[in-house]
């Protein structure tokens, strides 16, 4: 049941991140809102909604993989989700930091 839940929040991440990267913005915290100016909008939603994409494929991944470990009692899958979990938060908050400091010159 949790790999059903983690893989749908996955999929919920994926649509806010390709929201955000049309540069809709309006699911970000408003204080990144008020702080990009109208023509960065679209890069700074770009940059942002590739990041949530990457945690949402990452959150899908571990999902799947937990699924497999579930049905196929091997633990082994759990590990090598973990594995893509890690690497995809990485990746993807470090995008979403690294726009946030571009556009905002800060992330809070």
């Amino acid at each position: 049941m949790e790999s059903i839940f983690t893989a749908i929040i996955g999929l919920i991440c994926i649509i806010i991140g390709i929201f955000n990267r049309k540069g809709n913005i309006s699911s970000l915290h408003s204080y990144h809102r008020k702080r990009v100016s109208e023509e960065d909008r679209l890069p700074f939603g770009k940059m942002v909604g590739l990041g949530t994409i990457i945690v949402g494929i990452a959150l899908i991944l571990m999902g799947g993989f937990s699924f497999m470990a579930t049905v196929l009692q091997k633990d082994f899958y759990l590990v090598i989700g973990s594995i893509f979990l890690i690497i995809g938060l990485v990746v993807g908050l470090g995008i979403s930091f690294y726009a946030m400091i571009k556009y905002n010159k800060g992330i809070f």
